[in-house]
């Protein structure tokens, strides 16, 4: 048996989570208290994992859903942007992971982010200054919702049309990579990192990491929850993407060496690399590949990545490592008797004779 303390260590939370977890489980799931302490039994520790992985995961993707749709409407398909481009509301909502039945939230987020992108405006100005220019990208946003087929009509302003269809500049990722991960700082660090995904490195001042990745400000002087909520879900849910991923902190000078900043580094891909889907099989075997030989990560880290590459509830991995780790023990102890046992009638039989 654990204690709530050992536990919250493991899932990486504060010991108040683990308790909020436990007193909104039913009556007969809770944990007892033995000496004025709860025990968590092996079975109280998997409905706690259990419930954390659902609110976790379903927390994740409203916090997501955003992003997806801005993602995936600048970049489904790779198509070239027109003056006036349709998207099929279908393809846009199984891109984006939502349930066949979700119409009106799909519509309720999909205008909030249209909202945001008509807020998008870019501009050029000569090198004397003199000269300048400023224009919005998205002109014009119409959901058909009442059509055979709905769709999604999208005006994008001419002078944007070469920034939107120049894809060699623009950051290269597969939708469905993005769309899986659960937090949304590994999100953003996944987004950030996919602009460097030929040098393999890229380095952020603590300003930076904190702004891009919109960090509370109350973890400026707590580096043990950016390790622990920040870090930790970007090293376990970014290692299966990128081979070979290092995070590093720099250290400045001065009373106690403060962290200035945050260096990530991996296996570079190649320029004309097609890092896109090869299919289910293969590319789960290539992120559990990266999981398997990555040396940064502990042992515990790795079992929850596989937990989350392969859809499982949290602990699951671990779990099935720790008893084949124990029916491997119990066979050398069994072995090492036999051995024993044998070497003793061999002494034996010598003896008689």
């Amino acid at each position: 048996m654990k204690t709530v303390q050992k536990l919250a260590d493991e899932l990486g939370v504060t010991r108040q989570r683990v308790q909020q977890v436990l007193q909104a489980l039913p009556k007969e799931k809770q944990a007892k208290k033995e000496k004025g302490r709860l025990q968590i039994t092996e079975q109280v520790e998997a409905d706690i994992r259990a419930f954390m992985s659902r609110k976790d995961g379903a927390k994740a993707s409203k916090q997501a859903s955003k992003s997806d749709l801005l993602a995936n409407l600048l970049k489904e398909n790779n198509a070239n942007l027109k003056d006036e481009n349709e998207f099929l509301k279908e393809q846009l909502k199984d891109l984006s992971n939502y349930k066949p039945t979700a119409n009106n939230r799909f519509e309720d987020d999909i205008q909030r982010t249209y909202e945001k992108l008509m807020g998008l405006h870019f501009g050029r100005r000569s090198k004397s200054g003199l000269n300048r220019e400023m224009f919005v990208m998205f002109t014009k946003f119409r959901i058909v919702g009442e059509a055979d087929s709905p769709y999604i009509d999208i005006e994008v302003y001419k002078d944007a049309l070469p920034l939107l269809n120049n894809l060699d500049t623009w950051v290269r990722y597969a939708l469905a990579e993005f769309r899986d991960l659960r937090s949304s700082y590994a999100k953003t660090a996944f987004r950030l990192l996919k602009g460097f995904r030929t040098t393999g490195y890229a380095f952020l001042s603590k300003e930076d990491f904190f702004e891009l990745l919109d960090i509370p400000k109350s973890y400026w002087k707590k580096p043990g929850d950016v390790d622990r909520y920040v870090l930790k879900p970007i090293r376990e849910e970014l290692t299966p993407l990128f081979r070979g991923l290092t995070v590093r902190k720099k250290y400045g000078k001065g009373r106690g060496k403060p962290v200035i900043g945050y260096s990530f580094s991996w296996k570079p891909e190649k320029k004309d690399a097609n890092d896109f889907s090869k299919g289910q099989f293969q590319d789960e075997r290539q992120k559990l590949f990266n999981i398997e030989h990555n040396g940064e990560l502990t042992e515990q880290e790795k079992w929850r990545a596989i937990d989350k590459v392969k859809g499982l509830t949290l602990g699951s991995t671990e779990k099935q490592a720790l008893a084949n780790k124990q029916a491997e023990h119990d066979k050398k102890i069994l072995d090492q008797a036999r051995q024993e046992m044998l070497a003793e009638l061999q002494k034996g039989f010598k003896n008689n004779f």
